[in-house]
């Protein structure tokens, strides 16, 4: 299945960790795998805390190692080479377990569709996986 985001930044995180779940939770899947994907090359998917402060840290982390316009050669077609290069460090996918019909995350884990060139309408795949 897929889940359209709609992301309004040019750089932000959206956290759509209850939209995961719920699709979890319709599967009816009591023990696998929640694989999350984006085909987007300028976006990414992340597990980490929802907390105000860390997403900032997050944003201006990515925004210090791969400024906007310090002359990437990509550029030259669409001016959003720093871009591509934040969601390479950030990855395109993740892979969590379902146990006992609900998503494993840690206390403070949330998961992050990571806009880099935004703002855009997005997809994330959402493929469920039963062990049994």
């Amino acid at each position: 299945m897929k889940l359209n985001v709609k992301t309004e930044n040019r750089i932000e995180l959206i956290d759509i960790t209850a939209e995961v779940r719920e699709e979890v939770r319709k599967s009816g899947i009591e023990q696998g795998a929640c694989i999350l994907s984006t085909r987007h090359t300028t976006a990414g998917i992340i597990v980490n805390e929802n907390e105000s402060g860390l997403r900032e840290d997050i944003l201006e982390l990515l925004n210090r190692l791969v400024p906007a316009g310090a002359g990437y050669r990509h550029d030259r077609i669409d001016n959003n080479g720093d871009a591509h290069l934040k969601a390479v460090l950030l990855g395109a996918s993740e892979a969590l377990p379902i146990t006992e019909g609900k998503l494993e995350l840690g206390t403070w884990q949330s998961i992050f569709f990571a806009e880099m060139d935004g703002p855009r309408n997005r997809t994330v795949n959402v493929t469920l996986l039963s062990s049994k």
